[in-house]
């Protein structure tokens, strides 16, 4: 596993706006289409199917999911998420702990960083697709695997969306409010392509192939040498305030 830049991301990891990432991986994923087949029909995981058809249509498909042919299943627009991929470390992910995971945090500590937990999410969607508007609490490492995805932010996120309100839960909806195009920062991502995003910063995601699959690393607590990332201080001031609160909030953006 190799970092390009590993100084320049010491540097740039605590504030926005997004960034690219080179980060070598020894690690090939199964086909896509063949993840989706098997991870759907995971108790765990969760999706949305989407389109402008009327609701039954909808429902009807999304009763479906689990079983149609998945053939059929990548016509239907729909977004799916699966947030604890450990259960597939000894099949669908083998390898995956030893040659990412185990390899990203060794790189992180030798580095001075720190973190209170650091898991991987999967993301598949199809054309047409795109997540909610929302903020997570956490960093993510956003790794396009399959497919093309358009990764949407702001060039600066304290224009459109304050830390103290992201940290409140201010951001969450279907689409984004409105906005000039100038102050949007659009990354297209192709298979292999990488891309830092900052936490408690406001961001879509939205669909441009037939089949999309992403893996984001996601870095709760990252603090490097003592000190956390700019936006992030003000998560940790409200915890203070709030201690009984203190993680509950990884769950309130859970939905994809």
């Amino acid at each position: 596993m190799t970092l390009t830049t590993p100084d320049d991301f010491t540097r740039r990891w605590r504030q926005p706006p997004n960034f690219p990432l080179a980060v070598s991986f020894d690690y090939t994923f199964v086909p896509a289409i063949d993840v989706l087949d098997a991870i759907r029909r995971d108790p765990e995981v969760r999706y949305t199917i989407l389109g402008d058809d009327d609701w039954a249509v909808r429902m009807d498909r999304t009763v479906a999911f689990r079983t149609a042919p998945v053939e059929e299943i990548v016509t239907w627009p729909f977004r799916l998420v699966h947030f604890n991929l450990n259960r597939f470390y000894d099949d669908l992910l083998g390898g995956f702990q030893e040659e990412v995971m185990v390899p990203w945090r060794t790189h992180l500590s030798a580095r001075g960083f720190t973190w209170q937990r650091l898991a991987p999410i999967l993301f598949l969607s199809t054309h047409g697709a795109s997540s909610t508007y929302h903020n997570d609490n956490s960093h993510g490492l956003v790794w396009q695997v399959h497919g093309i995805k358009t990764f949407h932010s702001y060039r600066d996120p304290d224009k459109h969306l304050s830390a103290d309100a992201a940290v409140i839960g201010e951001t969450t909806g279907e689409v984004p409010p409105k906005h000039e195009s100038a102050e949007r920062q659009s990354v297209t991502m192709c298979p292999g392509d990488q891309l830092w995003s900052h936490a408690l910063t406001p961001h879509w995601v939205t669909t441009e192939s037939r089949l999309a699959m992403s893996v984001t690393l996601a870095h709760g607590g990252l603090c490097h040498q003592g000190r956390f990332s700019r936006r992030e201080r003000a998560l940790r001031a409200y915890w203070d305030k709030h201690p009984g609160e203190a993680w509950t909030h990884d769950l309130r953006n859970a939905r994809y």
